[in-house]
């Protein structure tokens, strides 16, 4: 109606954050000039030996790399690591880009770790997390640095020396409005375009080209100035080289970034490789359990094993019945359940359900609605129906082992933080019967001595028989207790807290997973492996109880049966392998060196088979070489003896072609090109490649035409110095 309502608490949002209010009580111009950044902004002037406040462009970089070290060391601080995904591709596009603005200024080796250091010693006196994580920031932001060189070196020639001159090319074209797929061809070809960018990708970009060019001079003009989703995807699948950097990059030459189509891209690739399995179907059996009308489950099965009950319902092939017969695969609730439901890596418990008429076997336990616990199984034997009293019996052995693994990642978890450091994190589990999987955050391979005293704290503390206990309390109760709980992860009202202790508590962490009741009921723990799984996260493999047992055994029976083998007593079997091993290494020099000689004859052959083509000298065999470095050693030799000639060798390794080309300089001057020769002589047996000038590689796909591919290239010679 037009009518004003006044504020419930009149007041005025100004944005007056701790760092304006300092740039008006110290009088500056901006939060740079003030305590808060000059420290970081003076190491950053005398790293690069340019002063801050001379120029726009320089101060513009200075900004950028203090601003990031800053934000990267407290979110490395708060326990997040560079990866591909969420907060933590976030934070890798933060130390990137400080990065990239610090190699402006002149910095062409590691140097944030030492800005960051600056931050830390400004910054820890009130934020205690950073100096108490200072070694693990700084050891994250050097591999980070260090990763980021390798897509550098990598990924700037590509798109600097190839992606955006081949762009330029085109928009100089005096045919632009008018380019035709030809002209495109021929921006390719050109020897700057073609020497950066590989073969494959080569042909990619020139296919994505040719496909959209549009007509017109505004429409041609504005297609070209956008690098293509395939480049923008290339440079970061391949390369490792951030699409933000690229566009950041492109906009520097005056180009554009299709980041639309470079979504589309990712996308694409996360269809492709996401798993589409679930628990009995999607959104239509949610429903189905939704709609059964029967209250939550009781779960007893942290104290019981075997529980008496009644059924609460019956699906079949997600329709709920009243009854179900021998052979029917069935889901089942029951009012009070022993079954653990699958969750926080746990598998779900298997057992029996039992009644006067009939047993179903629980192959699998889920809880596919929150409350809901469901019997997934077949009936073995009779027939069991809806109300019908039954026996609950969960299978102990199996049960027992899933606990013995679950409280062994508890274990392993403290292990690692105490080993590592605090920085370590869970980001996921599995807790099968067989064996356990530990996923952490980490941004190095865990060194010998590191995994080894893992393993032993972790086994010291299953020795120390420490008390497994558990109470639920208020999540905010349970943090004030200690218990793990990590930026970023979610938890409810209630929580379940799992302690380990033995007097001083080694373990306490918010879980509703089974345990054992000691922690000497795991047995030993035995550290199977440990790998990368993605950016800034690892992976530890283990087992514990009957499966550790079963892995001496099957470890001391290898051992007796290379023992047999050997003939050697398993101590000394290290040292006969050492002597297999320096024999072994022998006969391949000796083979080596057969091999050798074997290709100087054939190449001494091929000198009395010199073509002449318009003056050019022209070698062009088959070679019985295993690999292209025997090919490329034989091409140097018939350089070395003819001087000024075109070499083209060909050889079938493991039922493919192998080609590889080379020009001599000063034919390269009259025009040969001994990446064209390759890409069309490989054209002739089904495939593709190209290279330099001087030197070239390609491969085909059909042996067969190997002949006949080697018999054109005295044509491709002709044709290269019409």
């Amino acid at each position: 109606d037009g009518g004003r309502t006044p504020l419930p608490a009149p007041s005025v949002d100004t944005g007056m954050g701790l760092e304006r209010a300092a740039v008006i009580l110290q009088s500056k111009n901006n939060i740079y000039e003030t305590d808060l950044f000059v420290p970081i902004i003076d190491r950053i002037g005398s790293l690069t030996g340019k002063p801050y406040g001379t120029d726009t462009e320089t101060d513009y970089a200075i900004r950028v790399v203090a601003e990031h070290a800053r934000a990267a060391s407290f979110l490395i601080g708060d326990g997040v690591v560079p990866g591909n995904e969420g907060r933590g591709y976030v934070l890798r596009r933060v130390i990137r880009r400080a990065i990239r603005y610090g190699r402006q200024l002149g910095l062409e080796g590691p140097f944030l770790t030492q800005v960051v250091a600056e931050v830390i010693s400004h910054f820890s006196p009130v934020y205690k997390e950073l100096s108490e994580n200072q070694e693990f920031i700084q050891r994250v932001v050097g591999l980070e640095e260090e990763r980021f060189a390798e897509a550098i070196q990598t990924g700037l020639p590509l798109l600097e020396d190839g992606f955006i001159p081949l762009r330029k090319l085109l928009l100089e074209n005096p045919k632009l409005g008018t380019l035709a797929a030809d002209d495109v061809s021929t921006a390719v070809a050109t020897d700057s375009v073609a020497g950066s960018i590989p073969t494959g990708i080569l042909e990619i970009v020139t296919g994505a080209l040719q496909t959209g060019l549009p007509q017109g001079a505004d429409a041609q003009r504005e297609f070209i100035q956008t690098l293509s989703d395939v480049e923008t995807f290339t440079l970061y699948d391949t390369y490792g080289f951030p699409p933000e950097l690229t566009a950041e990059i492109a906009r520097e030459h005056g180009l554009e970034v299709d980041m639309a189509g470079f979504e589309r891209e990712m996308e694409a690739q996360k269809q492709q490789s996401r798993s589409s399995a679930s628990f009995s179907g999607g959104m239509e059996m949610q429903s189905a359990y939704e709609e059964l009308g029967v209250g939550p489950s009781e779960f007893v099965g942290y104290a019981l094993t075997q529980q008496d009950s009644a059924i609460a319902a019956i699906l079949s092939g997600g329709v709920s019945v009243d009854h179900a017969t021998q052979g029917q695969q069935v889901e089942v609730i029951i009012s009070q359940s022993p079954f653990y439901a699958e969750g926080g890596g746990q598998l779900g418990d298997r057992g029996t359900i039992s009644g006067s008429k009939g047993v179903m076997y629980v192959e699998d336990t889920q809880s596919p609605v929150a409350g809901l616990i469901v019997q997934r199984g077949t009936v073995q034997q009779g027939d069991i129906s809806v109300g019908e009293s039954v026996t609950a019996q969960v299978e102990l052995d199996r049960r027992l082992d899933s606990s013995r693994n679950h409280s062994g990642t508890h274990i392993l978890h403290a292990a690692l933080r105490s080993v590592l450091g605090p920085h370590v994190r869970q980001a996921g589990s599995l807790c099968a019967p067989e064996r356990l999987r530990f996923d952490f955050s980490h941004v190095s391979a865990l060194t010998k001595d590191e995994l080894l005293s893992v393993q032993s704290l972790s086994n010291d503390k299953v020795r120390g028989n420490l008390n497994v206990t558990s109470h639920e309390t208020s999540y905010s109760e349970a943090v004030r207790e200690g218990a793990l709980a990590f930026f970023g992860d979610r938890y409810g009202d209630v929580v379940r807290v799992v302690t380990m202790a033995n007097g001083d508590k080694f373990s306490v962490e918010v879980c509703g997973g089974t345990h054992v009741a000691a922690t000497g009921q795991v047995g030993t723990l035995v550290v199977l492996g440990e790998s990368s799984i993605g950016g800034g996260m690892r992976r530890i493999e283990a087992v514990t109880g009957r499966a550790a047992e079963e892995l001496f055994v099957q470890q001391n029976e290898r051992l007796e049966a290379l023992s047999q083998k050997l003939q050697t007593p398993v101590a000394d079997l290290e040292a006969r392998l050492d002597s297999f091993m320096e024999e072994n290494d022998a006969l391949k020099k000796q083979l080596e060196g057969f091999q050798k000689t074997s290709l100087r004859g054939e190449a001494e052959e091929l000198l009395g088979k010199v073509q002449d083509v318009d003056g050019v000298q022209v070698v062009a065999g088959r070679t019985s070489a295993d690999g292209a470095d025997g090919m490329r050693e034989m091409g140097d030799f018939l350089k070395d003896k003819l001087g000024s000639v075109v070499v083209a060798l060909a050889a079938v390794v493991e039922g493919s072609p192998i080609l590889i080309t080379m020009v001599t300089p000063d034919l390269v001057e009259r025009g040969l090109h001994a990446g064209n020769i390759a890409r069309d002589t490989a054209k002739v047996m089904g495939g593709g490649g190209g290279g330099r000038p001087e030197m070239a590689q390609a491969g085909g796909k059909q042996p067969e035409k190997v002949d006949e591919a080697l018999d054109g290239v005295p044509a491709l010679v002709r044709q290269g110095l019409s």
